[in-house]
């Protein structure tokens, strides 16, 4: 093995690039680890499922950023990988948020208008900030890409809870808010179903160095 690496070595990034690359994922991670706090709680407090899926939105992030960050410089089979494992969790998630809506329509609980206004534009503040320090980096192996569709996903879905918050403010009802949880999950089915299509391509046309 040239150059003493692990399992061998692959075209990567110059070491600048590189470093920007860990400090914007680490950046990510703790907005995105304070924002899954914040949202959570806010969204068991005024009975809102467009909160309670978005927070878990953050939390799966937090956790996609951590294992990019783990496997940042490795073999682009292993990011690869790693992509491959954060598509599944997305379609998985998504799966759940369905759930959750469902059982929400089912008892009627009012959610409060105000609350998710308010933390509605605190998480779209969140998210752009992530999508700007992350958008040089969208272009890259697949691992990179799903962290880039992750953030744009999650700044999408924000604007929408915004105007969940203003529907049922308008309407005096919690429908708005079930069917932004509604959108919120077809979103990260899409997204997560991008990704496992990314990475299978990247997996099975060998676009790594042979270990």
């Amino acid at each position: 093995m040239a150059g003493d690496c692990c399992g061998g070595c692959e075209a990567s990034p110059t070491g600048t690039q590189d470093k920007a690359w860990r400090r914007a994922l680490w950046i990510a991670l703790m907005i995105n680890g304070t924002m899954f706090a914040v949202e959570i709680a806010a969204g068991l407090s005024a009975h809102s499922a467009s909160l309670r899926a978005d927070a878990l939105d953050f939390l799966a992030d937090t956790a996609n950023y951590a294992i990019s960050l783990g496997v940042a410089g490795l073999a682009l089979k292993w990011r690869a990988r790693a992509a491959l494992i954060k598509g599944l969790s997305l379609v998985l998630l998504a799966c759940w948020v369905s759930a959750s809506t469902i059982w929400m329509m089912i008892t009627h609980a009012l959610p409060v208008a105000e609350t998710i206004g308010i933390v509605g534009i605190a998480a779209l503040i969140a998210n752009m900030t992530c999508a700007l320090l992350l958008w040089r980096h969208r272009e890259g192996d697949a691992n990179r890409r799903s962290v880039w569709i992750c953030s744009r996903n999650d700044a999408i879905g924000n604007l929408a809870v915004v105007a969940a918050a203003v529907g049922v403010f308008g309407t005096g009802t919690g429908w708005p808010d079930l069917a932004v949880a509604a959108v919120l999950s077809g979103l990260g089915l899409w997204g997560g179903l991008q990704i496992i299509r990314h990475a299978c391509a990247e997996l099975r046309e060998g676009h790594f160095s042979p270990q």
